[in-house]
């Protein structure tokens, strides 16, 4: 599925949806646009074989050729809060290999979990997919590109900030207007500076509804989103229906239970996917070697309003480096909505573990 207009496309990912080598060549075209700079903020990059040697040979042409290339990357440590599912560990080398400026940002205290790229100062891309081959095959996950010179200065300032502190904490602490976009109002969000308002924006627009409201998050935590859930829930006043990571849903239960502070959601958590329309993939537990085939997008429609980006619904997100867009068109919320449809009649509906 894509979104073709000259200025804002999007594409829906799913397992086995599509091969590598064909996000692969999109992303080779787009990265060969750029005549000035290419600044990349990437959470995870393995990309072994011909697929990674086509964007690893875009990459080095575009240093061959003047550009400005750089790589910030997400360098995992000894946390003490682990990720569910673990975070995964870019080979710095791999990167190395491509010669141009690279910087490690710490996932201390919280991940660098962006997926952008910035071109020349116009361009963005983005998304909730990772460089990886999984990422590109086996799970959901939506990509955006957007030509706006407007949206791509926010993006810009982000990434001079990550560049110049190298870490996560303090960072996204800015606001930016919604701006135009072939016919679309586009509004950009950054986390963690604005990690707690993005989780009540889209909580707005989700009370605010009242055609449909369309979900697919890995995980739903985030407390002022489930708690208006439960409120839409309970007045039965919008179509909504969603679609999470149950592997991942079923842990977060466990975590729960042995944390006070959090123990509170699960009861809420349980009564929104089992008042609503919920689906859960069941997707293969985290080991090292394993596919990893997640429900993996992360975009919420309420009526003509779409969220997409890299940002869960989860308090993890409003802490970790995130990025979202504030989309308001109507043609796309619609092709957002059928997707998110598309995986609830794929998946069977998500287990709410005996107690909530």
């Amino acid at each position: 599925m894509a979104e073709a207009t000259a200025a804002l496309q999007a594409r829906a990912l799913t397992d086995g949806g599509q091969a590598a080598g064909d996000i692969a060549a999109w992303l080779v075209t787009w990265l060969g646009a750029a005549r000035r700079t290419l600044d990349l903020a990437l959470y995870d990059v393995r990309l072994p074989g011909p697929v990674g040697d086509a964007v690893a040979g875009a990459l080095r042409g575009a240093a061959a050729r003047g550009v400005a290339v750089r790589i910030a990357f997400n360098a995992d440590g000894s946390r003490a809060r682990k990720p569910l599912p673990p975070p995964p560990r870019t080979e710095p080398s791999l990167l190395e290999a491509l010669g141009v400026p690279l910087r490690a940002i710490p996932g201390e205290p919280d991940l660098m979990h962006h997926k952008y790229a910035v071109r020349d100062g116009e361009a963005v891309w983005t998304g909730s997919a990772n460089w990886t081959l999984d990422s590109w095959t086996r799970e959901e996950n939506v990509l955006l590109t957007v030509l706006s010179p407007a949206l791509a200065a926010a993006y810009a300032r982000d990434f001079e900030d990550l560049w110049r502190r190298g870490e996560v904490e303090g960072g996204g602490a800015f606001d930016t207007a919604a701006v135009a976009v072939d016919g679309a109002l586009v509004r950009p969000w950054f986390c963690p500076g604005r990690g707690p308002e993005l989780s009540h924006r889209i909580a707005e627009a989700i009370g605010a509804a009242r055609q449909r409201v369309r979900i697919a998050s890995p995980v739903l935590t985030a407390g002022p989103i489930l708690g208006t859930l439960a409120e839409v829930l309970g007045e039965a006043r919008v179509d909504v229906r969603g679609v999470c990571d149950a592997t991942q849903v079923a842990q977060v239960f466990q975590q729960w239970r042995a944390n006070p502070a959090s123990r509170w959601k699960g009861p809420v958590l349980a009564r929104v996917l089992d008042g609503f329309r919920f689906a859960g993939k069941p997707s293969t537990p985290y080991r090292p070697g394993a596919v990893h085939d997640y429900m993996h997008a992360k975009v919420t429609v309420c009526d003509d309003v779409v969220f997409a980006g890299s940002f869960n619904l989860s308090r993890s997100g409003e802490l970790n480096a995130e990025n979202v867009l504030e989309i308001a068109d109507a043609r796309l919320a619609d092709r957002m909505a059928a997707f998110v449809d598309e995986l609830c009649a794929r998946y069977p509906r998500v287990t709410v573990p005996l107690g909530g």
